[in-house]
């Protein structure tokens, strides 16, 4: 089992990624209120206060899973989350995940964001790979985690209906092979 009940300040040059703290809660709703964040995700739009308070105040206690605040630096403000969770024992593997909202958008914070918990992870822990899944019509979001290292690992096809039609979910893979072999090539 992945200990994680350490959570991390993690500092970038445009983010921080840190514990999440009560002043966030504003800034957590506009971004899952956010259409975009409820299309990208497969969410749905319904929004309740007291489970998302109560979500949010016990993410600091989790062993099995880390989750981060991204803050913006210029502004000192949450403007999404980092999240590694669903451990899984036989394959050494975790999920990734990644939440951008309105205000970290088309800045590259979240490339930031996902390269500095991915470092932190293969640096911190004795995974063997990141896994993530991101629905077709994410075609950004596709493109940051290919610039990362992740692979095309397989598709769900038809995973999540939206407006009438069906989106498959692209499946990806990063090992720790291939993170390696990355950071080596920039040095």
């Amino acid at each position: 089992m992945v200990d994680l009940r350490y959570k991390p300040l993690i500092v970038g040059e445009k983010v921080k990624l840190r514990s999440f703290n009560d002043s966030d809660l504003p800034y957590l709703e506009e971004c899952l209120k956010d259409p975009e964040v409820i299309k990208l995700t497969g969410s749905t739009s319904e929004f309740d206060r007291e489970s998302v308070i109560h979500w949010y105040k016990t993410r600091n206690e989790q062993k099995d899973r880390l989750d981060l605040a991204i803050v913006d630096k210029s502004v000192n403000i949450l403007v999404g989350e980092v999240v590694v969770n669903l451990y899984d024992e036989k394959k050494e593997s975790m999920n990734f995940r990644i939440l951008i909202g309105p205000r970290g958008r088309n800045r590259g914070l979240g490339t930031e964001a996902t390269n500095l918990i991915i470092d932190y992870v293969f640096k911190n822990t004795n995974l063997n790979q990141l896994t993530l899944s991101v629905y077709e019509f994410n075609p950004r979001a596709k493109k940051v985690y290919e610039k990362v290292g992740f692979v095309l690992d397989s598709i769900d096809k038809n995973d999540l209906e939206f407006e009438g039609e069906w989106i498959d979910s692209i499946n990806m893979i990063l090992t720790r092979d291939n993170w390696l072999k990355m950071h080596n090539e920039e040095e």
